[in-house]
């Protein structure tokens, strides 16, 4: 009986301790900073989605179009504004609107100008999610993020992301400035 068991399952070989190939890897410390900086964002992730749950009972994707629409001029944006404000696909963002409005939060308007051109526009009802939830989304992001630095390490922090931001593609780095924080382009 075992050698037919053993017959129907394929050997496999020990998986490689370490990738041996040559190139441009990561040092030590650059492979320790880089996995603290993944767990530190999956972590601050985690707990904001688990915390929009459970204050606004909804996905923290939902918040952010919420909290974008409010911004915007008339508090409405075109789709297409919104999707890249947001940073999802068209597909995302559309599936997203059409649960925001069976919530009775969000609205599409067809523009006047461009038939084909659809808003999304805040409701009052939104507007109310939005102002009920958006304390408690401030809180746990600072208690997360700002809380724990002193002022010094609140500056490093700052000077690094605009760092990072600036070593990045400039298009992208200008489309995401001019859509979520405009002082950010130089």
């Amino acid at each position: 009986m075992d050698d037919v068991t053993t017959a129907q399952q394929p050997e496999r070989p020990p998986a490689p301790a370490v990738i041996d190939v040559p190139g441009p890897w990561l040092t030590d410390r650059q492979q320790h900073v880089w996995r603290s900086f993944l767990m530190m964002t999956r972590m601050v992730d985690d707990q904001i989605e688990r915390d929009m749950q459970r204050s606004g009972d909804m996905p923290f994707a939902y918040y952010l179009i919420l909290a974008m629409l409010s911004e915007a001029p008339d508090r409405r944006l075109r789709m297409n504004k919104l999707s890249e404000v947001v940073g999802f696909s068209q597909s995302r963002l559309s599936h997203a609107v059409t649960r925001l409005e069976d919530l009775g939060w969000v609205r599409r308007e067809q523009s006047s100008a461009d038939k084909r051109g659809q808003y999304a526009s805040l409701t009052p009802a939104g507007l109310a999610t939005l102002e009920r939830v958006a304390p408690s989304h401030a809180e746990i992001v600072r208690s997360i993020v700002f809380d724990p630095l002193s002022p010094r390490q609140l500056d490093a922090l700052e000077d690094i992301v605009r760092t990072l931001i600036g070593a990045g593609p400039p298009e992208e780095r200008d489309r995401h400035a001019r859509n979520i924080h405009p002082d950010l382009i130089d």
